[in-house]
C-alpha cells in the first residue's frame, strides 16, 4: 500500500494530475465509442445508430451499478489508507470485489429475460429494437468482467497511481480500437461486430487493472465468505447510496430518451452522436469523481478537514477552466464534425447547439460530480443519492418536457441543462455545509464517534 501522498503537496497538482490521468483512460473507452458511431455511420443505416442510443442507454444502467461498487471501494480503500490500516484497505477491496462479481453473474440474467421489453420502455421499435437487442445481448454477459476491473482501478487510484489505472482503459480501448474495423468490416460483422470488440476490451481491462492491484500493492486479500459477511455493512453503508446515485444518471437519460423519441430517428441519431461526443470532450469531468475521491478520502482519514476544503474549492476552478476551454473548441469545429457523421436537419441542428453555449453546461456537471464524491468520501453517500435523483428526475423530466413544448428537440436538451444549473447550486452549498461541519466538531467525544462511524463504520477503533 501507499504511504497516503495526497495529504501532503500541492493540490491544484493532485487534482490536475489525478484528473488528467484518468481521463485519458476514459477517453480511450469513449474515444472508441465515438469512433464505433463512425463506423456504423458509415453502414448508412439510421436504424443502426438509433439502436446504439437505445442500448447505450440500458448499458448504462448496468454499468452505473458497477460505477457504484466502484466508488464504494475507492472510498472505503482511500481512508483506510489515510488511517494507516492497509490490512483493512485490502479486505474492504477484496468485499467490495466479490459483490460485484455476484451481481454481475445475476443482473445479466434479468435483463436479458426482460430485454425487449426494457428497450421498448425507451422508445425502440421495429429493426431498431431488433439491432439494440442484439447489441445488449451480446455486452451485458460481461458485467462481472467490468465489475472486478473498476474494482481494481479503484483501488489503484485510491493508492495515488492513477498512472497504472490510466493504463488499465488506455491499453483495453487500443484493443477496442483495433478490432473494431476489423470485425465491423473486415469480418462483416456490422453492430455484433463492434459488440464483440468491446466484451474482448473489458476483458483486457480487467487483466490490466488487477494484476498491477495484485502484484504492486498488495491490494487485495483472499476472499473468503466470513469477510463478505462481516464487511457487508461497511461496503453496503456506502455502495448502496453510490449505486443508487449512479442509477439515477441513465433514469434521466432515458427519460430524456424517451422525449426525444417522440421527434423521430433523427432526433434520437443526434442525441446519441451527442452522447459519444460529451464523454470524449469531457472525459477530464466525468473523471473529477474518481480523482477528487481518493484525495479527500485520503486527507478526511487524516483528519486534515481544511485540506478536505481546499481540495473541493480547487477541483470546482479546475472544472470551470477546463469546461471553458473544451467549449471554444467545440465550436470551433463544429462543421467539421457534422460532416464527419453526415449530419442534416435535426440531427445537425441538435450537434451544432452542443458544440455552442449547451456545451458550457458540461460544468455544473462537473460541480455535481465533485460534490457527490465529497459526499461518499465523508460519510454522508446518501446526499449524493438526493441530489442525483433530484437532478436526474425532477432537474430532467419536467424541464425538458418544457422544453420540448417551448422549443421542439432541442428544447429537451437545454431543458436537461438548465436541471443541471439549479442541482449544482443545491449540491455546491450541501457540500460546503458538510466540510464546515467537520472543521467545528462539537467535542472530543463526538469527534471520537464521528470518526469510528464514518471513516471506519464500526470495524474497530480509528
Amino acid at each position: 500500500m501507499s504511504e497516503g501522498k495526497f495529504r501532503t503537496g500541492s493540490l491544484w497538482r493532485h487534482v490536475t494530475v489525478m484528473s488528467l490521468t484518468s481521463s485519458i483512460g476514459l477517453m480511450a473507452m469513449f474515444a472508441v465509442d465515438f469512433v464505433d458511431m463512425i463506423f456504423i455511420a458509415m453502414l448508412g443505416n439510421a436504424a443502426l445508430a438509433a439502436a446504439v442510443g437505445y442500448a447505450g442507454t440500458l448499458l448504462f444502467f448496468t454499468n452505473s451499478i458497477n460505477i457504484g461498487l466502484s466508488i464504494a471501494a475507492g472510498t472505503l480503500v482511500a481512508r483506510a489508507i489515510g488511517a494507516d490500516r492497509d490490512r483493512d484497505a485490502a479486505e474492504y477491496a477484496t468485499s467490495v470485489a466479490m459483490f460485484g462479481l455476484l451481481t454481475g453473474l445475476a443482473l445479466p440474467v434479468i435483463v436479458l429475460w426482460w430485454l425487449p421489453e426494457l428497450l421498448g420502455l425507451l422508445g425502440a421499435e421495429g429493426e431498431a429494437l431488433r439491432l439494440a437487442t442484439r447489441y445488449v445481448t451480446i455486452i451485458v454477459p460481461t458485467m462481472s468482467v467490468l465489475s472486478v476491473a473498476m474494482v481494481g482501478m479503484a483501488v489503484l487510484r485510491a493508492n495515488g497511481d492513477a498512472r497504472r489505472s490510466m493504463m488499465a482503459t488506455l491499453v483495453g480501448g487500443a484493443v477496442n480500437a483495433v478490432l473494431d474495423p476489423l470485425f465491423i468490416f473486415g469480418f462483416g460483422l456490422g453492430l455484433d461486430g463492434a459488440a464483440i470488440a468491446s466484451v474482448i476490451a473489458r476483458c483486457v481491462i480487467a487483466f490490466m487493472a488487477l494484476y498491477p492491484a495484485i502484484k504492486v500493492y498488495k491490494g487485495f486479500a483472499r476472499p473468503r465468505a466470513e469477510m463478505l459477511v462481516r464487511d457487508a455493512r461497511a461496503v453496503s453503508a456506502v455502495a448502496v447510496p453510490a449505486v443508487l446515485t449512479s442509477i439515477a444518471t441513465p433514469v434521466g437519460s432515458a427519460l430524456v430518451t424517451r422525449e426525444m423519441a417522440r421527434f423521430g430517428t433523427d432526433a434520437v441519431a443526434g442525441m446519441a452522436i451527442i452522447g459519444r461526443l460529451t464523454p470524449v470532450a469531457f472525459s477530464v469531468v466525468l473523471a473529477l469523481s474518481g480523482a477528487i475521491g481518493p484525495i479527500v478520502g485520503q486527507n478526511f482519514g487524516a483528519g486534515q478537514f481544511a485540506r478536505v476544503r481546499a481540495a473541493f474549492t480547487v477541483a470546482v476552478q479546475f472544472t470551470a477552466v477546463y469546461v471553458v476551454g473544451v467549449t471554444l473548441i467545440l465550436f470551433a469545429v463544429r462543421q467539421p464534425l457534422a460532416g464527419l457523421f453526415e449530419a442534416e436537419g435535426l440531427t445537425l441542428s441538435l450537434l451544432y447547439l452542443f458544440c455552442g453555449p449547451l456545451a458550457l453546461a458540461s460544468f455544473f456537471n462537473g460541480v455535481i460530480f465533485v460534490a457527490n464524491a465529497s459526499f461518499n468520501n465523508l460519510g454522508h453517500p446518501i446526499y449524493s443519492t438526493w441530489v442525483n435523483w433530484g437532478r436526474h428526475t425532477l432537474g430532467t423530466w419536467p424541464l425538458a418536457v418544457a422544453g420540448a413544448a417551448l422549443a421542439g428537440a432541442p428544447g429537451v436538451l437545454i431543458g436537461q441543462a438548465l436541471g443541471g444549473l439549479i442541482f449544482a447550486a443545491i449540491a455546491a452549498g450541501l457540500a460546503l455545509r458538510v466540510m464546515n461541519g467537520l472543521e467545528t466538531p462539537k467535542s472530543p467525544d463526538a469527534f471520537t464517534e464521528h470518526r469510528r462511524f464514518h471513516l471506519l463504520f464500526g470495524r474497530g477503533q480509528p
